[in-house]
């Protein structure tokens, strides 16, 4: 069974930056394609970015290209999404999970609020 743990969400003022981490335990983690979602109230789930096994290839939503950057760790199971420059429109839970599968974090809040 595949875990995902979330941490590092919280609060932040526009033009911030906070890092997100998600560890992953049950699997072989280097065989994995990671991505990071997000849903804030009363909007749809949004794909964020996404990461390949080896983290050579990622893909980032329009809306936070040049802001966000998702990285990965194999050694550590962990992947990671560093959020620059951030916009109260980034207010949303933030979730970890494993492309192509049904395998979800809990999600992290992250609030971007003066």
């Amino acid at each position: 069974q595949v875990q995902l743990v979330e941490s590092g969400g919280g609060l932040v003022q526009p033009g911030g930056s906070l890092r997100l981490s998600c560890a992953a335990s049950g699997t072989i983690f280097s065989n994995i394609v990671m991505g990071w979602y997000r849903q804030a109230p009363g909007k749809e789930r949004e794909l964020v970015a996404t990461i390949s096994r080896g983290g050579g290839g990622t893909h980032y939503a329009d809306s936070v290209k040049g802001r966000f950057t998702i990285s990965r760790d194999n050694a550590k199971n962990t992947v990671y999404l560093q959020m620059n420059s951030l916009k109260p429109e980034d207010t949303a839970v933030y979730y970890c999970y494993v492309v192509g599968t049904s395998y979800w974090g809990q999600g992290t809040q992250v609030t971007v609020s003066s």
